[in-house]
């Protein structure tokens, strides 16, 4: 055999007395068993507080989603309201402005050289 072969089986041979001297620690399985039940115990908790807590603030913004909509809706409603009577107001005002009356009622009377009908308030 050559001499790097002997050096290897020599290196194994040490590693190998190296692991049967080292003493590893011993390992308390209660304990960690314990610690494992309490973590899982632990996250199971979280997560339904988790899923309680996503729940409520569904339902919380789906409401208040529900509360915008209407009050969107009935400001439109108002918006247009306030818009008619502002320009009512403002027909009004400028009726009376130019002294127009109310019509009782209206005749026809047509013209032969006219096509069309022209109407003569009374």
């Amino acid at each position: 055999m050559t001499t790097a072969v002997l050096n290897y089986i020599q290196a194994g041979k040490n590693i190998k007395t190296r692991l049967e001297s080292a003493s590893l620690p011993e390992i308390n399985w209660k304990a960690v068993c314990a610690v494992g039940l309490f973590m899982v115990f632990l996250s199971a908790s979280f997560y339904a507080w988790q899923i309680v807590s996503s729940t409520k603030d569904y339902y919380l913004i789906n409401k208040y989603q529900k509360e915008i909509d209407k009050l969107s809706v009935e400001n439109n409603n108002l918006q247009v309201s306030f818009a008619e009577s502002d320009f009512l107001g403002e027909v009004l005002t400028k009726a009376s402005a130019l002294n127009f009356q109310k019509i009782s009622s209206i005749k026809y009377i047509e013209f032969s050289h006219v096509n069309n009908p022209v109407a003569v308030v009374k």
